[in-house]
């Protein structure tokens, strides 16, 4: 029997590179790569369920699961990690100097429900007591003006939002002080380019995120691998093939990043950083697997009900396929 020829579609990281240049295989698969924005790659597959296998953002797949209409099942494979702290910018001009000083002020963001503005959100609340009800937010495209929720969502009323003016985004309504600040995965484009009154809202955003790992093991995660539910259905063997081979993929990607012969990304102190990385949080900072981050799972679900954009709280059995919450031994 032939391999199944699907389509597979993820960001061009070093953790999946193995898998696009083959050489890792998927068991019974033989995989058509697409290299692709987030943006790009979550509209497609939560808009017009456009690919076999996917990286699909966790925030939108829990309000499908949620809802009852998933059209993807999750592998525990979490393409997109990242501390948050590093997503909050401000103006520095408009008196605010901590977090607190964020309730009243109109904040900029793509869409609600972005996984990472879920995160920003829980941490402002849990950590410094800021609600998302204490802030108005004001939803619209970064450089391009108007961008849709991928996922309509229904906001608790307590929650304020405003569109960005026809014809405006959001980039140029910080730039011009007409926001007071933007939450969301990418930085803004005046940020990137130095203007003298956009910056971070935590200045030293490591050890803000070392102190907040320390206080709570939590690295959070942005993206899992999704698989259209009805190809695991008819090939139960997918889920875990997947796994296995995108565990692969990563240790392979971690061995390289290891080797300290050549620095393999253009990127300086790249062995300091990683040692600093492993006395935080162990050698495997970067795991796949349910096991090991149930905390973090059960946490974003936490905040996920919590701010009303699942209509019940979702279990973590829930959002992976069975195959793949557990694996074999020798």
């Amino acid at each position: 029997m032939s391999n199944l020829k699907l389509s597979l579609a993820m960001g061009n990281y070093d953790r999946t590179r193995a898998i696009v240049d083959g050489r890792v295989q998927i068991d019974g698969v033989d995989p058509v790569p697409m290299l692709l924005s987030p943006e790009e790659m979550f509209f497609r597959a939560f808009r017009h369920e456009a690919f076999d296998i996917s990286e699909i953002s966790l925030s939108s797949y829990s309000i499908s699961v949620a809802r009852g209409n998933p059209h993807y099942v999750a592998i525990p494979v979490f393409l997109s990690r990242a501390f948050r702290h590093t997503s909050v910018y401000i103006r520095t001009d408009k008196g605010i100097e901590t977090p607190q000083d964020l309730r009243g002020k109109r904040i900029g963001i793509a869409e609600y429900q972005l996984s990472a503005n879920v995160w920003v959100r829980g941490i402002l609340e849990e950590e410094y007591g800021v609600k998302p009800s204490d802030i108005i937010w004001v939803r619209g495209g970064m450089d391009t003006p108007g961008r849709p929720e991928k996922i309509k969502v229904q906001l608790p009323g307590d929650i304020r939002m405003e569109e960005a003016p026809v014809g405006s985004t959001l980039n140029g309504m910080l730039e011009a002080g007409e926001i007071d600040g933007f939450v969301g995965p990418r930085w803004p484009r005046c940020f990137a380019e130095r203007h003298p009154h956009v910056g971070r809202l935590f200045a030293d955003s490591i050890a803000t995120a070392e102190a907040y790992f320390e206080k709570t093991r939590i690295f959070p995660i942005m993206h899992v691998l999704g698989v259209r539910r009805s190809l695991a259905e008819e090939y139960p063997f997918l889920p875990a093939a997947l796994l296995k081979a995108f565990t692969q993929s990563k240790l392979i990607a971690e061995e390289a990043l290891s080797d300290t012969s050549a620095t393999k990304v253009t990127m300086p102190f790249v062995e300091d950083n990683l040692n600093r990385v492993h006395a935080l949080m162990g050698d495997d900072p970067w795991s796949y697997g349910v096991g090991g981050n149930a905390h973090v799972l059960n946490k974003f679900l936490d905040y996920h009900a919590s701010q009303g954009l699942s209509p019940r709280r979702v279990e973590i059995e829930e959002l992976f396929h069975p195959s793949t919450l557990e694996a074999y031994s020798l």
